[in-house]
């Protein structure tokens, strides 16, 4: 399943590559890309909360290239810096909340196909997503590379794209649900795969005890009690 998915984003770079070296050409920076790719992935979600469901999905798979090229033109162009990367994954966190978030917006809203279980559902989806973008950037502060589990934020973008391009609201919006609640499980599980992840690498590592300073341990404090006595 891996090396499938290894194939079809080789193939996927291929495609995109005419379109990296225009934009080099152009002179466009890999920031400039991070912030239009933005704006169309929040115009998806924006869709998504009018109940225009095929239209943002087509949005987001139309214009999901820019996640991929802002990343290919800082590389061939020698523009990969560390406010960069912060600032891409910063601008990922604003697109996966608009995404999910004008999901929830329109089952809150829509009076066709209002749900307030698919509202949970959405509202966990969030939580879920955000807690996968967490655990990996907190594992890397702690010096480990966490990124692993079942769901990736590009197969995320490819399972709120692909079916809703095709289906929309299709069979009374039971597909639309269905990608909703499957999209939700998949981020709690890589969530507790990157947890249980990090837990079995601390274990195999040699813990350093913390040592609290305090009043009465601190030698300031000790000489401040012998000076008054």
């Amino acid at each position: 399943m891996n090396s499938l998915w290894e194939s079809v984003v080789k193939l996927y770079l291929r495609l995109i590559e005419p379109v990296a070296v225009l934009f080099i050409r152009l002179r466009i920076s890999p920031n400039a890309l991070t912030s239009i790719g933005t704006v169309f992935t929040v115009a998806g979600g924006i869709a998504f909360a009018m109940g225009h469901i095929r239209t943002g999905a087509w949005i987001i798979g139309v214009t999901a290239f820019f996640d991929v090229l802002d990343g290919t033109v800082a590389r061939r162009t020698g523009q990969s810096t560390v406010f960069g990367a912060f600032y891409d994954s910063t601008l990922d966190r604003v697109a996966d909340g608009a995404l999910l978030g004008g999901l929830a917006y329109f089952y809150a809203t829509s009076p066709i196909y209002g749900s307030e279980p698919m509202l949970a559902v959405s509202i966990l989806g969030i939580i879920g997503t955000f807690l996968v973008s967490y655990t990996r950037a907190r594992a890397e502060a702690l010096g480990m590379n966490a990124k692993v589990g079942l769901m990736q934020r590009p197969e995320r973008i490819v399972l709120l794209a692909a079916p809703q391009g095709i289906f929309g609201l299709a069979l009374n919006g039971w597909v639309l649900a269905a990608v909703v609640s499957v999209l939700a499980l998949t981020a709690w599980i890589t969530a507790i795969q990157r947890i249980a992840f990090v837990r079995t690498a601390t274990l195999n590592s040699v813990a350093t005890p913390l040592r609290v300073l305090t009043d009465k341990s601190s030698p300031t404090a000790r000489a401040s009690r012998r000076a008054q006595s």
